[in-house]
C-alpha cells in the first residue's frame, strides 16, 4: 500500500493506495498517531483503495476516535467493495463517507 499525505494547515488528505490489511495497517496507524497532532479536517481518499480488512478498520476507527476530539473526519471515493466491507461491520453507522 501507498501513503499520500497534503497537508494545507489544519487539512490533512490522506489518499490510499492498494490494500490496507494486516501488513500495511501498522505503516497507517504510524501516521494516524504521529500526524494528526493540530489537524482539524481530515480526510481520507479511498479512490484507489481495493481492499480493506480488520487491521484496517481497527486504524481507521482509532483516528475517527481522535478526529472526534479535535475537528471532523470523512472518507471520500470509496468504491463498492470496500463499501460492501463498512457496511457489514457497522462501521458505515459512524463513518462519514463522501462520494
Amino acid at each position: 500500500m501507498e501513503i499520500k499525505k497534503e497537508q494545507n494547515g489544519s487539512v490533512l488528505k490522506i489518499a490510499l493506495v492498494g490494500r490496507l490489511d494486516a501488513v500495511t495497517a501498522p505503516e497507517l496507524d504510524k501516521v494516524v498517531q504521529n500526524e494528526l497532532a493540530g489537524v482539524t479536517d481530515l480526510t481520507f481518499d479511498f479512490s484507489e483503495l481495493v481492499y480493506v480488512a480488520s487491521a484496517g478498520l481497527r486504524v481507521l476507527l482509532l483516528a475517527q476516535k481522535r478526529m472526534k476530539k479535535q475537528g471532523s473526519m470523512k472518507l471520500t471515493h470509496v468504491n463498492s467493495d470496500v463499501k460492501d466491507v463498512l457496511e457489514m461491520t457497522g462501521f458505515i453507522d459512524f463513518l462519514t463517507i463522501e462520494e
